[in-house]
């Protein structure tokens, strides 16, 4: 079929059922799905399409300058197969821009030919554009002039950046459902051949085994960042230092070197005391199975990680700020260390007898969030199919 009777079929009210593609930014060199999120994004939303019944296919588009047969293990886990920008203009009847933005010209082209484009956001993107622009950090050209038909974003992110995307993006912005499922992990940790297992192992007299913590915020943003958890982890320490093993502050190696860092640091005790250690970036698989206890977190205007559903889905203690998870873990509020170190506490007292209902809590929680539910399925069809008005049937 041609391009143009391929584009005149998408706006006709034929019953050809959907062929969508996910952006993803395949670079040269080294890639691993869990340097960030948006990677793991790409892969549970790819899940969730291939299961919808409106969808005849969906591809990973490629938007970086990486050669796919040399990417290796980081597409092994891929649920699509990965398409180039030429052969997304000429098959695709929507493409969703997530890990690689569009380039404005081609995305204006696409919509010419018939198609229609989702912009994805799935961060802060008010908070990180703020401070690209004041404190002159490169660039991601998110108000690139890209015409969109829609903008997809997280709840997390509705208070900040809803108004923000509509405004700045003159689209229509649409709340959708996070979705995440254990098989990374699962896959990653057989692919990694790791000894242990990924789950919580309670002592056999709880509150007596030191726990060791894991801080494993990414430090380039002020979203999510590891100084309010170590202020925690160090006033509960204070409070009783027979609680705390050790304290493993990842993502934060290249901070080592600042003066400020290294200031704030120093003044904590648990960095006196030499039981406070600095890392580079590790899976969280392999942290928690072979370095930490339990997590402690913070972010702000940023609820919903996937390190939460991770910990949760391993029945490790979470200690947490999100309004976002339900029942889930140990919850301080907003920046209240003291409340913070009072949460720590009482998981440290109670979680081995309670881990049972803490798993079962987890459990229904991360239901909601299954990419492959048919309430999850059936409302990010719906939003496709919104964009396709004139397709009322599908097989």
């Amino acid at each position: 079929m041609s391009t143009s009777n391929v584009h005149a079929s998408r706006q006709s009210g034929s019953q050809r059922r959907l062929k969508v593609g996910v952006t993803l930014f395949l670079r040269r060199g080294q890639q691993s799905l869990w340097e960030n999120g948006i990677f793991q994004n790409c892969f549970f939303l790819l899940n969730l399409l291939q299961r919808s019944p409106a969808i005849q296919a969906a591809y990973l588009v490629n938007g970086g300058d990486g050669d796919p047969s040399e990417a290796g293990d980081f597409l092994s886990l891929s649920p699509a197969p990965v398409i180039d920008m030429d052969t997304a203009m000429r098959e695709l009847d929507i493409v969703i821009e997530l890990s690689a933005q569009l380039n404005p010209a081609w995305a204006t082209e696409f919509r010419g030919r018939g198609g229609r484009v989702v912009g994805m956001r799935v961060a802060n993107d008010y908070a990180i554009d703020i401070e690209r622009m004041v404190f002159d950090k490169p660039h991601a050209m998110l108000v690139s002039g890209t015409p969109y038909d829609v903008i997809w974003t997280l709840p997390a992110f509705e208070h900040t950046c809803a108004s923000y995307y509509q405004s700045a993006q003159r689209a229509p912005v649409r709340v959708m459902q996070h979705l995440w499922s254990p098989a990374i992990v699962e896959r990653s940790m057989r692919a990694a051949s790791l000894k242990q297992p990924f789950t919580y192992r309670p002592s056999t007299q709880p509150g007596a085994r030191p726990w060791r913590l894991a801080v494993l915020e990414p430090n380039v943003c002020m979203v999510k960042t590891s100084f309010i958890p170590m202020l925690v982890a160090d006033l509960a320490h204070r409070q009783d230092p027979r609680m705390i093993r050790n304290l493993r502050v990842f993502n934060t190696a290249s901070l080592t070197s600042n003066p400020e860092f290294v200031n704030f640091s120093r003044s904590l005790d648990l960095v006196k005391h030499g039981i406070a250690t600095f890392e580079g970036r590790l899976p969280v698989f392999e942290i928690m199975t072979e370095h930490a206890d339990a997590i402690v977190s913070h972010q702000w205007e940023n609820a919903q990680n996937y390190v939460y559903y991770e910990a949760l889905y391993g029945g490790y203690p979470l200690i947490h700020n999100s309004d976002l998870i339900g029942p889930c873990g140990y919850r301080y509020h907003e920046f209240d260390c003291y409340e913070g170190a009072l949460a720590l506490r009482q998981a440290f007292a109670s979680h081995d007898v309670r881990l049972d209902d803490y798993r079962r809590e987890a459990r229904e929680f991360l239901r909601m969030l299954d990419p492959e539910s048919q309430e999850n399925v059936a409302a990010y069809t719906a939003a496709l199919l919104e964009l396709a008005p004139t397709r009322t049937e599908y097989a």
